[in-house]
This record gives structure tokens, sequence and C-alpha cells, in this order.
């Protein structure tokens, strides 16, 4: 690296993921400076934390700027209450904020994806996710990495009922499943994203589930 501490931006900080990753980003001694991005101001100060809240429409390009990209940003249909808003959440917001981070020199990406991503899936989910992953690719980050996790464990600021169950059924038949479609803790992607972000890694990355638990 050409500087020896870094800034990273950060999109859905307040998620189950990316409130690990913005903890740890604020605890790594590589970054000097963590930049929230936002629609609401989060309720917490840290001599690194900087929160900028933006019009995810309308973005001031001004406040995308810094080394590395994290992107945490999801929701549910049941949240977004259609498609159409999913989609928006999900794919063109971290499109858009990316092709703006690049253009502002903004070298890597590292994205919280999902076990299964394919542009050419029936899932309308799974189908989202593979497409914002190719879209990223089209931007030339000099370094993409994306995380494809499965079944999420931690807790969340929200209740979501299909998530609990599939998280207590994931935890009781844990031996039988296969490596790739167990549970990962958050904490773990968390870590796994700014390892990379900080292993000199150049092109585009994808990292299964199942090597996630090494981290």
């Amino acid at each position: 690296m050409s500087k020896s501490t870094k800034t990273a931006l950060l999109l859905g900080a307040t998620g189950l993921v990316g409130s690990h990753i913005l903890q740890q980003l604020l605890e790594n001694p590589r970054y000097d400076l963590v930049i929230a991005l936002t629609r609401r101001p989060l309720e917490m100060h840290h001599p690194k934390l900087r929160q900028e809240t933006l019009d995810f429409d309308h973005p001031d390009v001004s406040k995308i700027r810094g080394d590395d990209l994290f992107c945490a940003l999801g929701t549910t249909l049941r949240k977004a209450g259609s498609k159409e808003a999913q989609y928006r959440i999900d794919c063109a917001y971290p499109f858009e904020i990316g092709k703006i981070a690049r253009q502002n020199g903004v070298r890597q990406y590292l994205l919280v994806s999902s076990l299964g991503a394919d542009a050419k899936s029936s899932n309308f989910y799974l189908r989202t996710k593979g497409e914002l992953e190719e879209k990223i690719r089209g931007l030339d980050f000099e370094h993409f990495v994306s995380v494809r996790p499965s079944i999420l464990l931690g807790e969340r600021g929200e209740f979501r009922l299909g998530e609990r169950v599939g998280i207590v059924l994931a935890k009781m038949f844990a031996p039988l499943i296969p490596r790739r479609y167990q549970g990962i803790q958050a904490e773990k992607v968390a870590r796994a994203l700014i390892a990379k972000a900080n292993d000199g890694g150049v092109g585009m990355e994808i990292l299964e589930s199942e090597a996630l638990h090494g981290f």
C-alpha cells in the first residue's frame, strides 16, 4: 500500500454482518478512518468513525471517497414491501455507490453476498445477489471480493421468524449438514472480508461459505 493506514467505507452498518464489520474496522489498526454511509445517524460514537447520511437515490459523490468499500446492505421482501423495492436495496444501491466509489479512486470492493448467488437463478433473491456480483465485477475494481455465507448466526436487532427457525434447525442438525450449508457466525464473515481487504489480492475472488469457517 502507498500509505500505512486506510479509509474504509461501509454500507449496511446496522445489519447483522455490517455491525460486526463496523466494530472490527474500528478496532483494526490498518484503518484510521471508517466512514459509515447510512440513511440515518448511528447511535454510537468513536474517534475513528465518521457518519455520512446519504440519500441513496441521489447520493452526494463527495461523501464516497476512501480506499476500501465494504457492503453488507440488504433487506427482506417482507421488510421492503415489494420485489422492486428489495431489488433497489439489494442490487441497485450497492451497484450505484460502487460505481461512484470506483470513479473516486476506491480500489477494493468487499461484498456480503449469499450462498447460491447466481444471475441465472430462478429464485429472485439469489438472482438479485448474482446480478449484483456481475455488475460489481464490471466496474473493474483492482480487487473485488464476494463472500457467500450460508445461514448467518448471531443476534439481529430485528426479529425474522423464518431465519430464526432456520438457525435452530441448522444448529440441531449441524453434524449431518455438509460444511457448505452449515450456519456461519456473522463475525467470521466480517473477519473474512477485512482479512481479504488486507492480503494484497487483486482481481475477483469468491469465497463460498465453507471457506469462511476458517476465519
